[in-house]
């Protein structure tokens, strides 16, 4: 049901001009998530998927989508201390380890982080291995960094800003604030700078 639902939505979106990337919200559905990003790909080149740096076999996933669209995050979620990485510092090395191997390969990186230290990172690979500011791009959720994303499309980068939206925007919401906790405090000084 999932692959037919997401071939439906694949198809509106190529009749518009759109790609759509697929998520997983927890570890144990992210092999459904691949095989069904696999299966897709045949008919719908750019559709993209993310993979979560926290889990351990991030890299190699990296490596296994190589031509594709893939969203980086750190990913937010539990998981057996055995399929994960527990620490923030494991997290974001393997963050960095999954962008050089997305920053070399042929696919269509995108680095969703609001961590200045990774978007430093993310810029200078993309400097070292020739990528343009349409070859890759930066995501971060609407009213966190706002200064950031402006700065960042300033430069003429990419930048896209999610807003969550639906029945569960709340919930989406407090993951991704809890991925890091400063990214709560970039949230509340963007709410109290705007007051």
């Amino acid at each position: 049901m999932a692959l037919d639902n997401a071939a439906s939505v694949c198809e509106a979106a190529a009749g518009r001009g759109l790609t759509v990337t697929l998520d997983a919200e927890e570890y144990d559905t992210v092999e459904a998530q691949m095989s069904i990003h696999s299966t897709l790909r045949k008919e719908h080149a750019e559709v993209g998927v993310v993979v979560q740096a926290y889990l351990r076999d991030a890299v190699e996933r990296c490596k296994k989508l190589e031509g594709s669209r893939v969203r980086l995050c750190k990913g937010a979620y539990s998981a057996p201390e055995a399929l994960a990485h527990s620490s923030a510092r494991e997290i974001d090395r393997s963050y960095v380890r999954c962008l050089k191997v997305l920053m070399e390969g042929a696919g269509y990186p995108m680095v969703a982080t609001h961590d200045p230290r990774l978007i430093e990172i993310a810029s200078a690979l993309a400097v070292l291995h020739g990528r343009d500011s349409t070859a890759f791009e930066y995501q971060m959720l609407y009213g966190v960094r706002p200064a950031e994303q402006e700065r960042l499309a300033g430069l003429g980068a990419r930048m896209r800003v999610y807003v969550p939206y639906g029945d569960d925007w709340y919930a989406y919401l407090m993951r991704r604030l809890a991925e890091r906790p400063a990214n709560l405090a970039f949230f509340l000084r963007s709410l109290v700078s705007r007051g």
